[in-house]
């Protein structure tokens, strides 16, 4: 591990390959295949330019923020890159289909909650529902919006067998097609 990869300099890192590789490929000059891949030296090329990173990252060093970030957002296979998740530029990831634990949570802006009693939960500019295993999980992801989040419990065990597909997202995230209503308990 060298003097720069800390936890600040990882997740500072993971964020700028995150908005490159899921919500603006054309500012880095980037083109994504199918399957959200683009060429590793490219991407690694592309990261120092814009970002002016001195000293300049390494492939090394975007290996290391694939490994270590805390969402396991990228995925590095050969000479190709991607992000798992999260997009809201139109490319589908295919994801693996899987059958979810029996409840899953989501944490939310409290703002949200009378669309979200109405509609369900929807992708809102991403491709998937993201969900957590955890309550403390989705709580951290609700507090990006919100000092005190609404938490869902999602019965994703009858929504699964109802039809509505859900996916594996990393270790720590599932995804969904939407979720209506019927199957959301307002928690907090």
């Amino acid at each position: 591990m060298s003097v720069y990869e800390t936890d600040s300099w990882v997740k500072n890192i993971g964020k700028k390959m995150a908005y490159a590789l899921r919500h603006d490929p054309d500012k880095y000059g980037i083109t994504l295949d199918e399957e959200g891949f683009t060429d590793l030296k490219k991407f690694l090329k592309a990261m120092n330019s814009v970002n002016g990173y001195r000293p300049k990252l390494t492939i090394e060093d975007l290996q290391y923020v694939a490994d270590h970030s805390d969402k396991k957002r990228f995925e590095i296979a050969g000479s190709k890159i991607r992000a798992l998740y999260g997009h809201s530029i139109p490319v589908r990831i295919c994801k693996k289909q899987a059958t979810p634990p029996d409840i899953l949570y989501h944490g939310t802006a409290h703002r949200f909650l009378k669309s979200i009693r109405k509609d369900g939960l929807l992708p809102m500019g991403r491709q998937y529902v993201h969900l957590s295993e955890d309550q403390e999980t989705a709580r951290q992801v609700g507090l990006r919006r919100d000092s005190y989040p609404a938490i869902l419990q999602v019965d994703a065990k009858k929504a699964n067998e109802d039809g509505i597909i859900f996916y594996i997202g990393n270790d720590a995230v599932w995804l969904s097609d939407p979720i209506p209503p019927q199957y959301l308990k307002i928690l907090v």
